[in-house]
Formats: structure tokens, C-alpha cells, sequence
């Protein structure tokens, strides 16, 4: 699918959204998802972001990860580690550079696991269906269904992913609709059914509800 493929299937979502929910439509008015596909990316360096930024505010996330680069970062990777390298790396090694100690074990399996093809390439990914990357990817440990279901929203640009356990997205079903108490997770999935095949750009929606 071409960059402009895949947007004018976003325009074809926004407008099969506004006319199953009009609540949703009404909110959507006037913006536009800005959801994106990269049809070449490496799972292995975004995964290992992922990884670095889990429990931590993005300042922090990024500072680790940049120590990272610079003390096993390959000039010919562009500056990130190959997972060589980080399944050859010591543990204090990964703990000086900032990562604790489920982190710096999170990496070296995430290392291994690509170089066994647990983890495939970006065209492999493309072509397995949305339960089979989750199913994949989350056995490496650290990698939780959440972060794959980031992964198929903003590197894949699967369409109909509904991260039901996300807060941001729970919270803005929440307020958009009036409920007092945060929804559910399951009383999200079956509220949202008539969003399908488009729940990723809802989710989307719902993520800028937060932002006023």
C-alpha cells in the first residue's frame, strides 16, 4: 500500500466513523487522524525503544537509550546497536548505561530472539495477520500485548486495533460519552464493535479527546 493509498483509506475510515457513531463524527469534525504505515522499519530498534522507555517519562527513556547507542551503537546501523552485539553484551555492561536489571534482560532476550527469527523483519511482519505478530513478538520478554498493538497502530498501520487496556483510550471513550467511571476494557471492546474495520483511527480519536 502507497503513502497515498493508505491515506485516502483514512479518509475512507474518518468517514465510516462518523456516520456508525455520531457522537464520534461530531468530535472528529475539523481534525484529521494522522495515523502513518512505514513499509520498511526495524522491529529489532523499535522494540528495544519500547523496551527503554517502559515506566519512565520520555526525557528519561531517551537519555537511556542514547547511552545505549553511544556505548554499543554501529556507525553502520545508523547509531543503534545490532542485536550481535547486544546479545554479546554483559549485564553490567547494559546496568551502566542506565537500564535495570529487567530491562538490560529484556534486551538481550529481544537480541536473541531476532537473531533466532522469533522477532521477523518489517516485509515479514507486513504480511502476518495482526494475532499472529502479537502472538510472536510477546514471547520476548518485556513485550507485552499493548506495545505490539503500538507497533501495529504506528509502524504497520493496521486499521482495526483497539488497545482496550490503554488508560488514554479508556479515558477518552470515558469522558467523550459521558460515563462517570472509567470504562471497562470489555465494555469498551463491545461498545466499539460498529467501529470496525476502523478502530484503530477511533482509538486515535479518543487518544485527542485527552488533548482538549
Amino acid at each position: 500500500m502507497t503513502p497515498a493509498q493508505f491515506s485516502a483509506e483514512l479518509r475512507r475510515a474518518e468517514r465510516h466513523l462518523s456516520s456508525a457513531d455520531p457522537v464520534l463524527g461530531r468530535f472528529m469534525k475539523g481534525r484529521r487522524c494522522e495515523l502513518e504505515r512505514a513499509a520498511r522499519f526495524h522491529p529489532f530498534q523499535a522494540l528495544l525503544r519500547s523496551i527503554t522507555h517502559q515506566q519512565l517519562n520520555g526525557k528519561a527513556a531517551e537519555t537511556i537509550l542514547g547511552r545505549v547507542k553511544d556505548r554499543f551503537g554501529q556507525a553502520s546501523e545508523g547509531g543503534w546497536p545490532t542485536p550481535e552485539v547486544l546479545a554479546a553484551a554483559r549485564l553490567p555492561a547494559l546496568r551502566r548505561v542506565g537500564l535495570s536489571r529487567a530491562k538490560s534482560l529484556a534486551v538481550k532476550d529481544l537480541a536473541a530472539k531476532t537473531l533466532d527469527g522469533t522477532v521477523p523483519p518489517s516485509r515479514a511482519l507486513h504480511r502476518m495477520s495482526d494475532e499472529a505478530i502479537v502472538e510472536r513478538l510477546t514471547q520476548v520478554r518485556g513485550i507485552g500485548r499493548w506495545t505490539v498493538e503500538m507497533m501495529l497502530m504506528f509502524w504497520l498501520g493496521r486499521l482495526d486495533v483497539l488497545p482496550v487496556d490503554d488508560f488514554g483510550v479508556r479515558k477518552g471513550y470515558s469522558t467523550l460519552y459521558g460515563h462517570a467511571e472509567l470504562v471497562k476494557p470489555r465494555e469498551l471492546a463491545a461498545a466499539t464493535q460498529h467501529w470496525r474495520p476502523y478502530r484503530s483511527v477511533g482509538s486515535w480519536y479518543l487518544w485527542r479527546v485527552l488533548d482538549g
